[in-house]
């Protein structure tokens, strides 16, 4: 059966939230490939993405699909565990009243965690809900919170502060000085002489834009994709050792678009990879004159799905 957007959503509608490798092992093409038919489908708004990661790399759903996810909370940090644990049982929780590291914790599980804020007594109250816990039940929850905070507040003895009283001398009229307005004097205003200071002529230098010439490094890099008959649509930025570009590159499984990131380095690191991932939806192609050290390796096994590393010789 040949691989479709529309084989891919039914294949995730069966099994329910899915990495690539799941839709490899179901199509039988590679993860990339998976990871960029994945990308378009965000790109289309007919699929989601998670913000929790399994294995460093998020979970692609059908919208419906939400509920599906709490059963991979495990995989989240121990902090974040606990704080899902605790919004999930509590349903609702107010920012201020919890401890630090929870209040951050809450802040990362977008997944599950969405924020409610509410006015009460001219002040804003931050609550959080748990993703079941849907908006009005919140609402009619915290409101329910208000109101017996209230009753409480009006059951304690209130302090009243004593009362002090000024007495206010009373001054007849008759006792108060006449003041007899003062006749104003004449003031005589001269004409200050205006002074007429010729300014000085401004001669504006226009400077020609430098036009920036690639360099041996782009340019060598350029030649390398139009040999490997890969489609240039945009060149995004150059410099001397560095180039960005959205590249189209031809499969038996269609055009598939790719974000091109070329760096002059002798050692590629796992930053250096993570971070040209972290910038964008899009698949990754990353070409370097370099190698990758052990830790980009394993990052590179990691996300197969989404990131390509090509030599430049």
């Amino acid at each position: 059966m040949p691989v479709t957007k529309e084989r891919i959503v039914e294949i995730i509608k069966i099994r329910g939230p899915s990495l690539p490798v799941h839709i490899s092992q179901a199509t039988g093409i590679t993860s990339l490939f998976a990871g960029a038919f994945l990308s378009e489908l965000l790109g289309d708004k007919i699929i989601k993405i998670s913000n929790l990661k399994v294995g460093g790399s998020p979970l692609y759903y059908i919208p419906g699909q939400e509920e599906q996810l709490e059963k991979f909370y495990t995989f989240l940090p121990s902090k974040e565990k606990e704080a899902f644990l605790l919004l999930k049982e509590k349903k609702l929780l107010e920012d201020d009243k919890l401890e630090p590291a929870i209040r951050v914790a809450l802040r990362s599980i977008k997944d599950f965690s969405y924020p409610l804020i509410l006015n009460h007594l001219d002040s804003k109250i931050l609550f959080w809900r748990f993703r079941s816990f849907s908006e009005e039940e919140a609402k009619l929850a915290v409101e329910r919170i208000f109101i017996s905070q209230n009753k409480i507040q009006e059951a304690k003895p209130q302090q009243i502060a004593p009362l002090i009283r000024v007495e206010q001398k009373v001054i007849k009229e008759a006792q108060k000085p006449e003041i007899k307005p003062q006749a104003k004097p004449e003031i005589k205003i001269e004409k200050a002489k205006q002074v007429i200071k010729e300014k000085p002529l401004i001669t504006l230098k226009l400077e020609k834009k430098k036009i920036i010439e690639k360099s041996e490094f782009v340019n060598k890099v350029v030649n390398h994709l139009e040999a490997d008959n890969i489609e240039i649509l945009e060149e995004l930025a150059f410099k001397k050792k560095e180039y960005s570009a959205i590249v189209r590159i031809n499969s038996d499984l269609g055009k598939i678009k790719f974000l091109v990131i070329a760096k002059e380095k002798k050692t590629i690191t796992e930053n250096d990879l993570a971070l040209a991932l972290s910038n964008t939806k899009t698949p990754i192609l990353f070409i370097t004159p370099g190698e990758p050290n052990k830790k980009a390796l394993a990052y590179l096994e990691q996300n197969s799905s989404v990131v390509k590393f090509k030599k430049l010789s």
